[in-house]
């Protein structure tokens, strides 16, 4: 019988193997296709060269509103995640025994909306039974059933695909807030096989998609639910005696013998009524009929005259619990070899279009088909997967003995079809679990070649499903790709999987992991002169940079432009410059009630630091503040104080120490200096000219006067009052913090008014009022004037014939601001 009549896989695959030689003499390869995908407010372009890139979404490019399918869509969607029909015979349909209870209450509990866990063993029937109640289930909800395969799948990943399989969405995956909001209005019976959660993440999915009811398959050793998730529990366990005879029989298509039947019993007690162990056995059975052929038969058909062994025995206990080594071994060797390849790969069966490839004979697809009719396989999802316990099986007689040749071939063999471009991201995303199963196998191993291979195979196979959109098979090739990469040593493709894990952590919204793997992606690709890749990762970072709210570490702006890096002797400016300091203006310093004197150190106010609005975004602050945000801008800051304080302190050391060497026209004890708010910068008062009293000594310093009432500004020299007589003003006190007190001198002759040298503006553009008595001292004033930044000074003079005191001299280690 012709093979390419059964099933549509057989027809679609064989004819590229009859025509593989002309492609693969074609000069001209195809062009790499890239895809764009629209995540959230990012606009991805996934290019298998070069690397993704990763924008803001264009103001303009807003996808429309996902449509919801129609329900002929949503069936033709169910038929494409079905796993393929096998190439050859059909096999027979087994009917469902002793399940109907568990079948009408599942299907009343769904229709009241409920959501229900059915918990059993593996081979326990589990998803014939979950088939049965979706096809009863079909009309009660709007959208109709949804089948999904919970293996190796997270929460999110189920979310994703539910709205997938109601939406129509093309290169669209919505963000966290947009998903929650779609699935929000599915309603929808959920079918969710081959769970591998529970505990609150399958609480985050059930309360994800309020209007659904799901129908959630596990095994005992998953986790159970949380309390509170209102969970309906039904348990699944064997079948009964007589159910497991008649399942045997219906298996084997002819009534059992009684030895046939004493050793089901047997069997039944040992397997607990498992179905799987019973389909089993009766390929067992089967096979042992195929044995015992009629020698008229067998000379119609057969060429040659030969001793057929008539006498099959039974299989013992033991093989009839255990089966998949005697039921392999009666297989054809392309069959066993499709075995070994699952064996290598943890399970997973290749597409049965990839097994004539991988086997080597042009009619392996056919092996499908036989160990599905063996029950050596069991279907996953879209694929088929080693039953339960048959791996286990094989892997004791020997099938694990090759395991690393066979990963390796099937690892060279889908590193060249995921990278052809005439592989659509639906079919690679299809047999994503083999190939990360192959990638797995290699990646442990310490063989150069094997290394090697795994980076070639992530390095194809990682932008088909990100294109494909399944971004939980993307992330575990990516890190498999950068494992074998980094043990390889291959820097330049380890640079490349550190960047799309960047990348698909901002998609995700991970900006710390985004952050850390584009920096040691930036850091490889600069070591090895990557001009082109070091910028699509600047990109990245700046993107990651500007939604993360700072300024990106490393030393760069958020346009990717570097500060320099702040050497041992200096401090590194912010991006604003960092400010002055802002004293207040408050009081001045200077002969006069109400003047302040130098502030002590510990009363200097503390350097205020708050946070500015950011470049992109936020309001900045009015006031003088510095960037927060980086330690540099602190030290900036302090560096700048300290040397304000200094300078201050010098100056003001200066100016005491020459006190009494200065001539007339400089700034001496007694005056002012000060910054008034209509004034254009510190104006300094400049004394005049004074005569020393009678009977003081040569070497004793002359007072400096104060401004008088009505005095004007005229040339510098000696201030003379209306009379003509000359006088001597004497300096007030300051108003000291320390609160030490100052001594007292009483007058001896009254002042006269003065004027102020030419050319020194007044404080406050104009004369203040003031009196300057004569005072008579008994030894020189002590010198302690200087110029004060803390606000205007207030020039008042004391009373005639007052008792005025000498300012204080300040302390020596007083610093001054």
């Amino acid at each position: 019988m012709d093979n390419d009549s059964f099933g549509d896989g057989a027809g679609q695959a064989r004819p590229p193997r009859d025509t593989g030689a002309p492609d693969f003499a074609q000069s001209a390869p195809a062009l790499a296709r890239t895809v764009q995908i629209v995540a959230g407010d990012l606009l991805l372009t996934v290019n298998p060269v070069d690397g993704s890139e990763i924008e803001a979404r264009p103001p303009g490019e807003q996808p429309a509103r996902p449509a919801r399918l129609s329900a002929s869509e949503r069936a033709e969607r169910q038929r494409a995640a079905l796993p393929p029909v096998p190439a050859g015979p059909a096999l027979p349909r087994l009917p469902l025994l002793e399940r109907d209870e568990e079948r009408e209450r599942l299907v009343r509990l769904l229709g009241r909306g409920r959501s229900v866990r059915l918990t059993g063993p593996a081979g326990s029937g589990r998803s014939a039974l979950l088939d049965i109640v979706t096809e009863d289930c079909a009309n009660l909800a709007p959208d109709g059933v949804v089948r999904l395969c919970g293996y190796r799948r997270t929460a999110t990943d189920l979310l994703h695909e539910l709205f997938a399989a109601v939406h129509s969405a093309s290169g669209h995956r919505p963000d966290r807030a947009a998903l929650l909001e779609h699935v929000g209005e599915i309603g929808a019976i959920v079918v969710l096989d081959d769970l591998e959660f529970g505990g609150a993440a399958l609480g985050e999915l059930l309360d994800a998609a309020p209007e659904c009811a799901f129908l959630v398959a596990a095994t005992p050793d998953v986790a159970a639910p949380a309390a509170d998730s209102h969970l309906e529990e039904v348990f699944l366990s064997g079948l009964g005696r007589s159910a497991s005879l008649e399942l045997l029989q219906r298996t084997v298509e002819r009534p059992l013998t009684e030895d046939e039947s004493n050793w089901a019993g047997d069997l039944w007690f040992e397997s607990e009524g498992l179905p799987l162990r019973f389909i089993q056995a009766g390929a067992l059975l089967r096979q042992g009929d195929s044995l015992r052929c009629d020698p008229d038969e067998l000379d119609e058909y057969t060429p040659f005259d030969g001793v057929v062994e008539i006498d099959v025995p039974l299989p013992t206990l033991g093989e009839g619990a255990a089966p998949a080594s005697l039921l392999a071994s009666r297989l054809s060797e392309s069959a066993r070899e499709t075995l070994r390849f699952a064996v290598a790969l943890a399970g997973e069966v290749p597409h049965q279009a990839h097994l004539p490839a991988l086997v080597g004979d042009t009619h392996a697809d056919t092996a499908i088909g036989e160990l599905m009719g063996c029950g050596l396989l069991s279907p996953v999802g879209t694929r088929y997967r080693l039953a339960a316990s048959v791996m286990a099986q094989l892997t004791e007689k020997g099938y694990s003995d090759d395991a690393p040749a066979h990963a390796h071939t099937a690892a060279q063999h889908y590193a060249w079809w995921a990278g052809h471009p005439s592989v659509t991201p639906e079919r690679a995303v299809a047999e994503a679990d083999a190939v990360l199963a192959a990638l797995g196998a290699l990646v442990p191993g310490q063989e150069s070649g094997h290394l090697s291979t795994a980076v070639l195979l992530a390095r194809s196979a990682a932008p088909a499903f990100a294109a494909g959109l399944h971004w939980g098979a993307w992330e575990r090739a990516l890190r498999a790709g950068s494992e074998a990469a980094r043990i390889a040593g291959e820097v330049a493709e380890d640079a490349y999987f550190h960047h799309e894990l960047g990348v698909l952590a901002l998609c995700t919204g991970s900006l710390d992991r985004a952050r850390a793997e584009l920096e040691a992606s930036i850091a490889m690709r600069g070591a090895l002169a990557d001009k082109r890749g070091t910028v699509a990762g600047r990109r990245a970072l700046a993107l990651v940079s500007d939604r993360s709210g700072g300024l990106v570490p490393g030393g760069s702006t958020p346009s990717g432009e570097e500060v320099p890096a702040a050497r041992h002797e200096e401090s590194a400016s912010p991006l604003g410059g960092v400010p002055a300091p802002v004293l207040p203006l408050g009081r001045g310093i200077g002969p006069g009630p109400g003047a302040v004197g130098l502030p002590k150190a510990q009363e200097e106010p503390a350097t205020l630091v708050s946070r500015q609005g950011l470049p992109g975004g936020g309001k900045p602050g009015r006031g003088r503040t510095i960037l927060g945000g980086a330690r540099r801008n602190l030290v900036a800051a302090g560096a700048g104080a300290l040397l304000a304080a200094v300078l201050g302190t010098v100056v003001t050391l200066g100016a005491t120490s020459d006190q009494q060497d200065q001539p007339g026209n400089k700034v001496k004890n007694g005056q002012s200096a000060s910054e008034d708010d209509g004034g254009n910068g510190l104006d300094a008062e400049e004394p005049a000219a004074s005569t020393d009293s009678p009977g003081k000594g040569s070497g004793e310093p002359a007072n400096p006067p104060s401004v008088t009432p009505g005095a004007s500004s005229s040339t510098g020299g000696p201030g003379t009052a209306p009379s003509g007589r000359t006088s001597s003003s004497a300096p007030t006190p300051s108003s000291r913090p320390s609160g030490r007190p100052s001594p007292t001198k009483s007058p001896t002759k009254s002042s006269t008014p003065t004027r102020p040298p030419s050319g020194t503006p007044s404080p406050t553009g104009s004369a203040s009022p003031s009196t300057s008595p004569s005072t008579s001292t008994s030894g020189p004033p002590p010198a302690g004037g200087s110029s004060s930044a803390s606000g205007p000074a207030e020039i008042t003079g004391a009373p005639a014939n007052s008792s005025v005191p000498p300012a204080s001299e300040p302390a020596a280690s007083d610093p001054v601001i």
